[in-house]
């Protein structure tokens, strides 16, 4: 069974006693087959941090007006992939199924709008009733409502979201005193400290578990600014958007996804570190929206065969593929070359760190950028600007129509290459702002095809310097080679101008 990650929350509420009672008896062989294994005795003081911080951790319930299918009240509630469950109501909601049934109508007919419900958790950080939570907890709700420990239901408006992030922010007016809690510092975290998870399990009410650290800064592809705590302490669904305390008491995270096959906890799940929740908690309840810091440039990885071709030892930092006409890099004299190593006295890494570090410096911040341009350190002065966030993906320009044969100009590196023409231009839709020597096929068992330069793709630069036919190209290749290098590092642009650095062998 493929494991797969889910953000634990969400269990609909739509069965019937019955069905619960049936529920209620499969949880068990459920949890038998999905448990994690049992955990050696923890710290005495999780007693003490769950009756700190129980009565400031809630539900949140949300209900969406949506179109029914398939004959209304008779739609299966949503239930974890593969689990024991789905048979159970297969067979439930089956035998009800059919013209003279509950819901009527026939199995493909759409019914009447309805409402559907769903929980996950939160926890309040501010007396006044502020409320942090994911994203998806609240996404697209009609009506959300804050559920109090001692079950007091209190309709909550939503002050803002951040979608990068996935966390958001709630607001209720309280009917008494509440609790709330205070954040902690994640980066004092350490592997194997204990921690506390408390939230909404499979809308079983509040629940506490406790596990472990597993592992900081995880980069799990879901965002751009991925780095999870990952812990093994029990997370299902709905605990979403609830809290994940250090043994102080202190919010050190906020439970958001899980990897599984079932949709259960297998002791592998993830948490937005608190020094990423609290600057964007405090931006949403200051501004309503996040107000990101924009450096203006696109950014790769430094492979080890970059870092040879640039001179660059170890290999590190941020490589700038391109610079926005329009961003604060270009008036700065940032290039499509440099290394970004350092930013605002903070070391880069990999491209994953300077978008981070870029992201949380302040909109106007005049910032030092230590950059390596051919071999040398320089530092350069920019003023950051704000990313815009238009929520918009483009998709490169590609032709599936077969394009019909041109003579090849020159053959190099598994490449066949051909000065830029108005032809080619046309068959590959390339824009004519980009310049150098396209691509009209590539060798399949070449270093090429294998780093994915394709026919339409224009070769910009080789080692740093502008071509423009495919006997600079050779030239520069062979020189390479008398002076010992094991490659040669390409400035590719695709038909829509966008660049990006490949680094292929010459040997």
């Amino acid at each position: 069974m493929t494991a797969a990650i889910i953000a634990p929350s969400r269990l609909r509420h739509r069965a019937r006693l019955g069905v619960r009672i049936g529920l209620a008896a499969l949880a068990v062989s459920a949890f038998g087959a999905f448990g994690t294994p049992a955990q050696a005795r923890g710290p005495e003081g999780i007693a003490d941090v769950a009756e700190k911080v129980i009565d400031a951790v809630v539900n949140i319930s949300t209900s969406q007006t949506v179109e029914a299918k398939g004959g209304g009240s008779n739609t299966m509630p949503q239930l974890p992939p593969g689990s024991p469950f789905e048979e159970f109501f297969d067979d439930f909601f089956k035998n009800r199924r059919g013209p003279g049934g509950p819901g009527g109508g026939k199995g493909g007919d759409n019914g009447p709008p309805r409402k559907t419900n769903s929980l996950g958790s939160g926890f309040i950080i501010d007396t006044s009733g502020v409320v942090v939570t994911n994203n998806h907890v609240i996404a697209d709700a009609d009506e959300i409502n804050v559920i109090l420990n001692d079950g007091t239901k209190i309709k909550a408006e939503l002050v803002g979201v951040d979608k990068k992030t996935d966390l958001a922010v709630l607001k209720f007016k309280p009917t008494k005193p509440l609790v709330a809690v205070k954040f902690g510092d994640s980066d004092k975290l350490r592997l194997g400290d204990w921690v506390v998870a408390i939230g909404n399990p499979f809308s079983l009410g509040g629940t506490v578990t406790a596990g472990i650290v597993s592992a900081k800064n995880r980069d799990i592809s879901s965002g751009p600014y991925d780095s999870y705590i990952q812990t093994d302490a029990a997370i299902n669904r709905g605990n979403s958007g609830g809290p994940l305390f250090n043994l102080d008491g202190d919010v050190i995270g906020v439970n958001t996804l899980i990897i599984s096959p079932s949709g259960g906890s297998i002791g592998i799940g993830f948490a937005v570190p608190s020094k990423t929740v609290m600057g964007v908690v405090d931006q949403l309840r200051q501004f309503g929206e996040l107000r990101r810091g924009w450096l203006g440039v696109r950014i790769q990885s430094v492979t080890d065969e970059i870092a040879e071709s640039l001179n660059i030892k170890p290999p590190r930092g941020a490589l700038v593929a391109g610079v926005d006409d329009k961003g604060p890099a270009k008036p700065a004299g940032i290039e499509p070359g440099d290394v970004v190593v350092k930013f605002d006295g903070k070391d880069v890494k990999d491209p994953k760190d300077l978008s981070r570090v870029v992201a949380d410096t302040a909109v106007g911040k005049e910032v030092d950028v230590i950059i390596i341009r051919k071999g040398q350190e320089e530092t350069k002065k920019v003023t950051l600007g704000r990313l815009q966030d238009p929520d918009k993906v483009q998709a490169a320009v590609k032709t599936d129509e077969p394009a019909p044969e041109k003579p090849v100009t020159q053959k190099a590196l598994g490449l066949d290459l051909a000065v830029l023409n108005k032809d080619l231009r046309t068959r590959y839709k390339i824009k004519d702002s980009v310049k150098g020597v396209v691509v009209t096929n590539v060798d399949a068992n070449s270093d090429a095809a294998e780093k994915r330069l394709s026919a339409g793709d224009v070769i910009v630069e080789v080692a740093q310097e502008v071509v423009s036919s495919g006997a600079d190209i050779q030239k520069r290749v062979d020189q390479l080679k008398k002076d010992g290098k094991k490659s040669v590092l390409l400035l590719v642009s695709n038909a829509d101008g966008e660049l990006r650095f490949v680094a292929l062998s010459v040997q």
